[in-house]
């Protein structure tokens, strides 16, 4: 019997218990991802860094479509968990490795700049595809976009999110061709 594959699939966690979620699947050994973002909050008069899921419903889990399927059946009428479909295909939505692994090397880095995107804009897909040649995102390939004055690498998960990285300088971005 041939073995599938594992891929990173696009779960929705209902009433934004996307980290209650992550727990549980990492407690049966099903590598998850959700997107974080950091937050300035006031508490108690005190200004306060909080990390905090980027999208309160969202997060990716890299396994195979039979064993999320038995993790959602056995959290009965209870399920906190829902497959994301693409609406074309009408199977559960998948994102590509080298994608994820893009989105989630953008999403790690330490910092407030970064520009989480839900609906984007059309105008940001016409910047030129581009791989990052130097520091902490070499190797991670997207579309040069200007958010908030600032040239950026544009990681795009098609249908989900989109993440934009802090400022890159033109000189570490090398011009790839779309395919």
């Amino acid at each position: 019997m041939d073995e599938v594959p594992c891929q990173w699939f696009a779960l929705r966690a209902t009433y934004n218990r996307s980290l209650k979620v992550q727990a549980a699947l990492q407690a049966v050994g099903i590598r998850t991802f959700v997107p974080m973002r950091r937050v300035r909050r006031k508490i108690r008069g005190k200004e306060r860094v909080l990390t905090m899921p980027a999208v309160g419903n969202l997060l990716f889990a890299f396994s195979t479509q039979r064993r999320l399927y038995e993790y959602i059946l056995s959290e009965g009428d209870q399920s906190m968990t829902r497959f994301i479909w693409d609406r074309v295909s009408r199977l559960p939505l998948t994102v590509p490795d080298k994608q994820m692994e893009d989105f989630m090397r953008v999403c790690a880095e330490p910092s407030e700049d970064l520009v989480y995107v839900k609906t984007p804009d059309p105008k940001l897909f016409q910047g030129a595809r581009v791989r990052v040649l130097r520091g902490a995102l070499q190797g991670v390939e997207g579309r040069v976009v200007r958010i908030r004055k600032s040239r950026r690498v544009l990681v795009d998960l098609p249908g989900l999110l989109s993440v934009a990285s802090t400022y890159v300088p033109v000189g570490d971005l090398q011009v790839i061709s779309d395919d």
